[in-house]
């Protein structure tokens, strides 16, 4: 372990790890109950299971690259989880303005405002 990698504040840690935790639990709610988490979505429709659990290993991914970034305790590899959770805040920003579902555009304004704050906070770390 180097030196800027035991200076890596607690909360950060902490906040990365329940975004790994939360990543793993939204996909695992995908595969077993996707009504849950998509209720607008007729779920009989032929090829819908195959996109859901695309969204459910993209969301297994991401948890599990946190997970491994916060367990290293690695400054690069939390930054470049965060950036991929800032773009992809950022998609679900469009996709909201797009559907017109203001839950979705403020969710992603605050998300896309955390992970900015965070990479920030990481870069002064390095």
């Amino acid at each position: 372990m180097t030196e800027g990698q035991k200076s890596l504040p607690k909360w950060i840690l902490i906040v990365s790890g329940l975004f790994a935790l939360l990543e793993v639990m939204v996909s695992v709610s995908l595969c077993v109950s996707p009504q849950s988490v998509v209720e607008t979505v007729d779920l009989s429709a032929k090829g819908v299971d195959y996109l859901i659990y695309m969204w459910a290993a993209r969301q297994f991914a991401l948890g599990f690259i946190f997970a491994l970034a916060t367990f290293k305790k690695s400054i690069p590899m939390l930054t470049i989880a965060y950036v991929f959770l800032f773009v992809m805040f950022i998609g679900d920003f469009v996709i909201g303005i797009l559907q017109k579902e203001n839950s979705m555009i403020v969710a992603a304004i605050v998300m896309c405002i955390v992970s900015s704050a965070l990479i920030i906070a990481l870069n002064k770390r390095k």
